[in-house]
């Protein structure tokens, strides 16, 4: 299974200056409850936001150019290629960002993972690509209101390729 982890607001923003749009701790609960025991495959600026560096109990690839001593406990590669080429025989590899990342790879996923952020961040800089959701057939839905831990409510929606 090649997944795309993702959290989108109404107008696919997945960024603002490096980071998340907002905090959503259920969300990251989801990724983690989702990704652990798994391959996990980021950009160089993904890698970068993450507060502790890599993510432990996953197997973490880096696509970069940059030096690989910048990135311990990580396998580092130079492109998206690589990267599967190096997890081709990983049972489930999610590609967790960010922007040039997704839009590379949007075509290659079965299966998609996506937070809905309905609310819209004019202030987002990086975005995630168009998704045909002709494309795509929702298995699962988890509707969220805001409360005193989520400012905004948000939908975790699982698809998969038709």
């Amino acid at each position: 299974m090649k997944a795309i982890v993702v959290v989108i607001d109404e107008n696919n923003g997945i960024g603002k200056d490096g980071g998340l749009l907002c905090h959503l701790p259920n969300d990251l609960k989801h990724f983690k409850q989702i990704t652990t025991g798994h391959t996990i495959i980021m950009g160089r600026k993904t890698y970068e936001s993450l507060p502790k560096g890599a993510l432990p109990n996953r197997i973490n690839i880096v696509i970069t150019s940059a030096d690989t001593k910048m990135f311990p406990g990580c396998i580092v590669v130079r492109s998206v290629e690589e990267a599967l080429s190096v997890s081709e025989n990983h049972e489930k590899v999610f590609i967790i960002g960010g922007g040039e990342l997704y839009r590379s790879t949007l075509h290659l996923a079965d299966t998609l993972y996506l937070t809905r952020i309905h609310n819209t961040f004019e202030d987002a800089d990086t975005f995630f690509p168009k998704i045909d959701f002709e494309d795509w057939v929702v298995r699962e839905e988890d509707k969220h209101k805001a409360d005193d831990k989520h400012l905004y409510p948000y939908t975790f929606l699982t698809y998969s390729r038709k």
